[in-house]
């Protein structure tokens, strides 16, 4: 069910009752390499729970209205001074109306407010709409430069963004 235009989100510590419906909302193996670098591995409830095991990983539920839209991670790494926004993901039938860039702004200000100022994601080159969402949320391409010393030993050569100002959810 698609609800309307305004988007009124908030976070929730992620359970893993929730694990198979966010699952389900990954419809492809082109899509899971997308989301999570996950498209030759099967999509179970325990591939969350061994990713949730990092005492560095902070997963979340997005939710409208008490109903799930969304789902994000937040990996803090305290011996780098940074936390990266990971395996963010949207409801298939939420896409569209901004719940994405409101996911993002969320998971940044839970970084945010964990101490870090440096607060990064990373994407595939080619999911253009993610991009956007990204940029709509305050984040800004890093430098060729940082590209390249990120990528190294990455299993392909992402986009990385950095949080540059947390912007209002309006």
């Amino acid at each position: 069910m698609q609800r309307s235009a305004a988007v009124e989100l908030e976070l929730q510590p992620f359970h893993a009752r929730h694990a198979e419906l966010v699952l389900s909302w990954v419809r492809s193996r082109e899509e899971a390499d997308r989301w999570a670098s996950a498209g030759a591995r099967e999509l179970r409830p325990e591939l969350l729970r061994e990713w949730h095991a990092d005492a560095d990983v902070h997963p979340y539920l997005c939710v409208d209205g008490g109903e799930p839209v969304g789902y994000g991670e937040v990996w803090h790494d305290g011996e780098a001074g940074e936390a990266e926004l990971a395996r963010i993901l949207v409801a298939p039938e939420e896409r569209g109306r901004g719940v994405g860039r409101a996911l993002t702004r969320l998971l940044a200000a839970k970084a945010r407010a964990a101490g870090f100022d440096e607060v990064w994601l990373r994407v595939v080159p080619d999911n253009e709409q993610a991009i956007a969402a990204y940029r709509a949320a305050g984040f800004a391409r890093a430098s060729e430069k940082e590209e390249r010393a990120f990528n190294v030993g990455q299993p392909l050569a992402y986009v990385w963004m950095r949080l540059e100002s947390l912007l209002p959810s309006a």
